[in-house]
């Protein structure tokens, strides 16, 4: 595959499963897109026709507890920010997304199993220049104690992002990323999402959370991790922001080029943050080409800080 040349799906593939909030069981199928095409949302099992939209920021029509898109009838996908962290970290440009239902199916509430399905129907190039859009200044914002920042950098797209929980066992973690194909599916496609058994009450009552099980997410109490298996990393809850925060930054439209910093953010944070970048046309531009080679720098890849201490990651066959 060539860096210079959009990218495409050979096929399709599908996977099934139920929404995280809604609890519904859903089939998601992705398939190729022609040049230029971005990725497009097709939502069936309607009545009447389809309807698409387009994944970029100017969709997004809520970010509560997850990224919803719509249109101007409504919301039409829920929670998609796991399949487009997958599709934008395996290097995909152009995609069609087929769900029968309102949310993205939450799988083991991962990426892995979007990582496993663009395994499936292949990458192939497209006839065409691969675009990204590239940051020229820093752009920054705060959403009440968050931060999130926009910022030139020369080795491609960097995330750094930064969590700081009152839950003790969480505590404060930060992760640092230069992010390529192969580093996206080692260090952050298995990260499950994460949440407290404290708030499971209110959020099923307010209609959330519906599908959530210890087999889809994380579960901490006050004084201790719940799942039985354990976590695939020490550090899996930032992990799991930096898949959020690609997810989230993919409604760019284009691959970033640039970096991109997160302190206690979330999906509110990371479309506030892509919203102001893309609304100040001095901050940014559309380049052709090749991407920019990565640093060889160790310490600058895949850098995990937890508790002030640099934590390797458990051993990838745990799940």
């Amino acid at each position: 595959m060539k860096l210079n040349r959009q990218t495409t799906l050979q096929s399709q593939a599908t996977v099934a499963g139920v929404g995280v909030h809604s609890g519904l069981p859903v089939n998601l199928t992705i398939g190729p897109a022609p040049v230029d095409a971005g990725f497009i949302f097709i939502r069936t099992g309607l009545e009447g026709a389809d309807r698409e939209v387009q994944a970029t920021a100017e969709s997004v029509i809520s970010t509560e507890f997850a990224t919803v898109l719509g249109d101007c009838e409504g919301p039409l996908v829920s929670t998609a920010e796991h399949v487009l962290a997958a599709l934008r970290g395996m290097g995909v440009d152009n995609a069609t997304i087929e769900i029968d239902g309102p949310e993205v199916p939450i799988m083991d509430g991962s990426a892995a199993a979007f990582v496993a399905a663009i395994d499936q129907a292949g990458v192939v190039d497209q006839p065409a220049v691969r675009r990204f859009l590239q940051v020229t200044k820093p752009v920054s914002v705060s959403v009440g104690d968050s931060f999130g920042e926009f910022r030139p950098f020369a080795g491609g797209f960097r995330a750094e992002v930064e969590i700081d929980f009152v839950n003790p066992v969480i505590g404060k973690q930060s992760y640092a990323l230069e992010v390529s194909p192969e580093r996206f599916r080692r260090e952050i496609s298995r990260a499950r999402t994460f949440g407290f058994l404290s708030d499971f009450a209110r959020l099923s009552s307010a209609g959330f959370a519906l599908g959530s099980s210890f087999e889809n997410t994380v579960v901490f109490d006050d004084e201790r991790l719940l799942n039985t298996e354990g976590l695939r990393y020490a550090d899996e809850c930032v992990r799991h922001k930096v898949l959020d925060v690609m997810g989230d930054l993919a409604l760019a439209g284009l691959p970033l080029l640039g970096a991109f910093r997160s302190v206690r953010g979330g999906h509110k944070l990371n479309h506030a943050a892509l919203t102001a970048l893309l609304a100040d046309r001095t901050a940014w531009r559309v380049v052709e080409g090749e991407a920019p080679r990565r640093s060889r720098i160790p310490a600058e890849a895949g850098r995990a800080i937890v508790g002030g201490l640099v934590a390797p990651a458990y051993s990838p066959d745990v799940s």
